[in-house]
């Protein structure tokens, strides 16, 4: 039985009509409702099921809508695409509006037939959303089956969130704590990664031999590498390291030449050339021994490589850029600037002499250890900088860490030792010289147990603002910014500081505030879930404020900027990357403050902060802000400068001069050495910024797709617009919350009720609850998102749609197929067409070229009779969708000369097919302009429009008071 229809053309079979989709065979039709998505997709068998061809039914001349109908319509049908007839075709199908310059990325990724790419924008740029981008594209055009992205366990459901919500990729979670699970639903021999296409890899998890090389045989054929700097390690490190293990993987996993590869980090270089040169090495080979200096290489760079500031991208498009108009000129809102302020605290007396009889203690012991030998030497000598720290943190990691030891100097075995001392900031991800190194110093004796064990008591006795002067100081600083409207985080390090503060906040005396503690003792999933209840407790009310108390558990990867937005540094860190880490939870982009507010609390007298702040903190500040990016501290540099403070408080006891060590030439060597090498990696990162910026990707191409991309789908303000005004018309009562909203559907139509009822919730529906629609998406969780993805929007959209398609359709109806309006907007009169195009796309890809039916929805406007049409441009007939009627039009007058424009349609028949062979060539440009790479010919690729095009509405406009050449047109019509 041969096929009867050709893909493109219309059928109508289970009581609809079809769009017949080019997979289709002579037996079997696959075919996709008009108007619908790739979700509802559904075969046929033209055997058994009546199938007959279809044309398209003209709009009724009765049918006529107010002005608001052809853009309700327009949106209902752009809200339908899942795949768009242009060049990217997964960005119809996303719940994200990208910046312009966050297709860069997926532009340079377009131009390679494998995809290997570094992305390496400044921290708070999307980095995310530029990889997922990336992803997202790939898989809808089918150049990858499968994902897997390789990240900290800590980020993972975080990525699961961004990819679920923002690009509709499920992927499943691939940690310690979830593959058993998953390999229980295996069969005999059968590889998870083979069952899941799409996961989420703990990097350390599969790094390990055990598990390696089982993900490198059934790897899928897109990886993307989150932080990916700490997956490689300099030459001369020891291959031992974690670093080292994390780079043998991805060193295995990068040798499948046809392996999509994206690393993403904000710090590309540490400073150790040999390790960005491993990192390039992983995208391309060449990248690691290359020239970069000279032409050649830096244009095979160019090509791999993404590193932008946040100076190079706050304003991105303008005028200058190749724009016609001011229209897709992008500012995006970054906070302006960080606000510092360096806050002081003194010791009360009490706290004063505990922490003075510790250091004694801790010297003590340094000084007999050093006879013992260099191991028990080192190890007393962290242990004593451990101590020191719980101290200077707060009474009770100090009272933690003294009894601890206290309890292992009498403990019946080592094991039970070991356990007492285990370090109090094991979620800290501290990449500083002291990570793994908050244990207390060892007790050997039941003399110095006892002696512990008292200092452990004289800490817990100082719990509370009266002794506590830090936790009175932050009191006071909290509530400034509360005043201020600020909803603040406080970082601690320990785990017991964090519980501690928390604690007290929420006592009588604390902070009129909703507070909350999250450390590393919850899961990552328990993390994000207490985030989300309190900023439920605090959102309900707009004058309500929230304060998280943290410890470093939150300090990388984790995006808070939409619940926070002033940062609180209540324990130094000792390496100021971590600083800026924290800070970047919330400066980033989305953060709705111009300014983020940064308080660090220091102790003046307890001989640690102020030399740390000044050494370290200070002169990272200046950097960055000479630079515009953060430049890591030199870790053997900064450790010698601690050390010597330290060695200073341990030993002073012996010189007998408080300030001894700061006039001694230990401490200005090592100072000095830390200023010259740290400025020498500022000057390295500041030429490598200019010599590697990109530039293979101009901003005019970008503004060129951006305006193609905006010009087929529309933006987030006509969602938004869609979404009030229908639920207005159709009888639903909306209570606006700011930029928000919620909606009660009891009063609309049962058809739009029984499309809601599975996407949000029947019982919701059917008791009339308010339904939450949020504008930004990232902050919708469980709530209808303001973006044409979300299931609500496009429930109501397909509501909208059909009924304006069906005028027997019960209930209000919003849309319209037809309309005849009198306003001021026009001075003859005007008929404005809602057009919708098909068109077949073949497009190459790695596995031979494809077969695509598209769809895209165009407005096309024409003064005077059909016969005798004046088109107008493209701006003009947008326009026509913002005009305002000035008086009611007699709907009989309306019927009748609706009737004579329908009737002389085909008059402009030909018309419309020029235009859509003219958008058949404008697509076919755009696709080879943007897969085109390094002048290689695009072969195969094609593009043309199914004919006839469909006219889905038909609306006069009529001037208030015609002229006399608008009245003649009107009766020669």
């Amino acid at each position: 039985m041969a096929l009867t229809y050709s893909a493109g053309s219309l059928v109508a079979a289970r009581g609809r009509e079809w769009v017949v989709l080019p997979e289709s065979k002579p037996d079997l039709l696959v075919l996709r409702p008009l108007g619908g998505s790739d979700d509802d997709v559904a075969a046929v068998f033209p055997a058994f099921e009546d199938v007959k061809g279809a044309e398209f039914t003209a709009p009724e001349p009765s049918d006529l809508g107010d002005q608001r109908a052809a853009g309700l319509l327009r949106t209902a049908l752009r809200i339908g695409f899942r795949s768009g007839a242009g060049p990217f075709r997964s960005l119809a199908g996303i719940a994200v509006e990208p910046r312009a310059y966050q297709l860069v990325p997926l532009l340079m990724a377009l131009r390679q037939k494998t995809v290997r790419m570094l992305i390496s924008d400044d921290v708070g740029i999307g980095k995310t959303i530029e990889a997922g981008l990336v992803a997202g594209e790939l898989l809808a055009q089918g150049e990858a089956t499968g994902l897997a992205v390789l990240c900290s366990p800590a980020l993972a459901e975080q990525w699961q969130q961004e990819l679920r919500t923002k690009f509709g990729i499920d992927a499943e979670l691939v940690l310690s704590s979830t593959v058993s699970r998953l390999e229980r639903g295996l069969d005999l021999g059968q590889s998870l990664f083979d069952k899941y296409p799409h996961v989420i890899v703990s990097t350390d998890f599969i790094k390990s031999t055990r598990h390696r090389d089982d993900f490198v045989r059934h790897c899928p054929d897109l990886v993307i590498v989150d932080e990916a700097h700490t997956c490689v390690a300099a030459d001369d490190t020891s291959a031992a390291s974690q670093n080292q293990l994390r780079y043998e993987l991805l060193r295995r996993v990068a040798e499948d030449e046809t392996r999509h590869l994206v690393l993403v980090t904000a710090t590309p270089h540490s400073g150790k050339e040999s390790a960005f040169r491993n990192l390039l090495g992983l995208v391309k080979p060449e990248l690691a021994s290359v020239n970069l200096e000279s032409e050649a290489g830096r244009k095979l760079l160019a090509q791999h490589f993404v590193a932008r500031k946040r100076a190079d991208v706050r304003q991105y498009l303008t005028k200058g850029d190749g724009l016609s108009d001011d229209s897709l000129a992008e500012r995006t809102a970054f906070p302006s600037d960080r606000y510092f302020k360096d806050e002081t605290y003194k010791l009360s007396p009490a706290y004063r002499a505990l922490l003075d009889d510790a250091i004694t203690y801790a010297g003590e012991r340094v000084q007999a250890a050093d006879a013992q030998g260099r191991r028990e030497a080192r190890i007393a000598w962290w242990s004593a900088i451990a101590l020191l720290r719980s101290l200077v943190s707060s009474p009770r990691a100090a009272a933690q860490t003294l009894t601890t030891r206290s309890a292992a100097a009498i403990a019946a075995s080592a094991e039970e030792a070991d356990k007492f001392g285990a370090p109090l900031n094991s979620d800290s991800a501290d990449s500083d010289s002291l990570e793994g190194m908050d244990v207390a110093p060892g007790a050997e004796t039941e003399e110095a147990g006892a002696r512990l064990a008292e200092l452990a008591s004289r800490a817990a006795e100082l719990e509370g603002t009266e002794q506590d002067l830090k936790l009175k100081a932050l009191i006071r600083h909290l509530k400034a910014l509360l005043a201020d409207g600020y909803n603040p985080i406080v970082f601690c390090r320990y785990i017991p500081t964090a519980e501690y503060v928390a604690e007290k906040l929420k006592e009588k005396g604390g902070v009129r505030a909703e507070v909350e503690a999250v450390t590393g003792t919850l899961s990552p999933q328990q993390r994000i879930e207490k985030i989300d209840t309190l900023a439920e407790k605090a959102g309900d009310n707009p004058a309500a404020r929230r304060v998280l108390v943290a410890t470093d558990c939150l300090s990388e990867g984790v995006n808070l900027q939409h619940y926070f937005d002033a940062v609180v540094h209540y324990d130094l860190a000792w390496n100021p990357t971590r600083h800026d880490q924290r800070e970047g939870r919330v400066d980033r982009y989305g953060q709705k403050r111009d300014e983020v507010r940064i308080i660090t609390l220091y102790g003046a007298d307890n001989g640690i902060d102020g030399k740390v702040l000044e050494v370290l903190i200070k002169k990272h500040r200046q950097i960055k802000k000479d630079l515009g990016i953060s430049v890591s501290v030199p870790d053997e540099m900064s450790t010698g400068v601690t050390d010597a403070i330290v060695e200073w408080l341990l030993m002073r006891g012996r010189s007998g001069e408080q300030e001894a060590l700061f006039g001694a030439e230990a401490f200005e060597t090592a100072t000095t050495k830390l200023d010259n090498d740290w400025n020498s990696a500022a000057e390295r990162e500041k030429a490598s910024r200019s010599r590697f910026a990109q530039r293979s990707v101009r901003p005019q191409e970008v503004a060129r797709e951006v305006a193609a991309i905006r010009d087929a789908l529309g933006g987030a303000g006509e969602i938004d617009t869609f979404v009030r005004e229908s639920l207005s018309a159709l009888n639903a009562v909306i209570h606006p919350k700011g930029e928000d909203f919620t909606a009660q559907v009891g009063g609309t139509p049962a058809g739009l009720r029984d499309a809601l009822a599975p996407v949000v919730d029947a019982e919701t529906v059917e008791k009339d609850r308010p339904i939450p629609f949020r504008a930004d998406p990232a902050v919708a969780r469980g709530e209808a998102a303001l973006v044409r993805t979300d299931p609500v929007v496009g429930a109501l959209a397909a509501h909208v749609l059909n009924a304006a398609l069906d005028p027997q359709a019960d209930g209000a109806r919003p849309a319209r197929r037809c309309g005849v309006i009198t306003t001021d907007a026009v001075s003859t009169r005007t008929t404005l067409l809602l057009v919708r195009y098909r068109f077949h796309l073949t497009l190459p890809s790695r596995s031979g070229n494809k077969q695509l039916v598209a769809e895209d929805a165009r407005l096309l406007a024409f003064q005077g009779s059909p016969k005798n049409a004046v088109w107008l441009l493209q701006e003009q007939a947008v326009a026509l969708l913002e005009a305002t009627a000035s008086e009611n039009t007699d709907p009989h007058f309306g019927e009748r000369t609706m009737t004579r424009i329908l009737g002389q349609l085909a008059d402009v028949s030909d018309h419309l097919e020029h235009h859509g062979d003219d958008l058949a060539r404008g697509l076919d440009e755009s696709h080879r302009r943007v897969r085109t790479a390094s002048g290689e010919i695009v072969r195969g690729l094609s593009v043309t429009a199914q004919k006839p095009a469909d006219i889905l509405g038909a609306y006069v406009y009529l001037p208030a008071a015609p002229t006399a050449s608008a009245a003649a047109a009107g009766g020669s019509a």
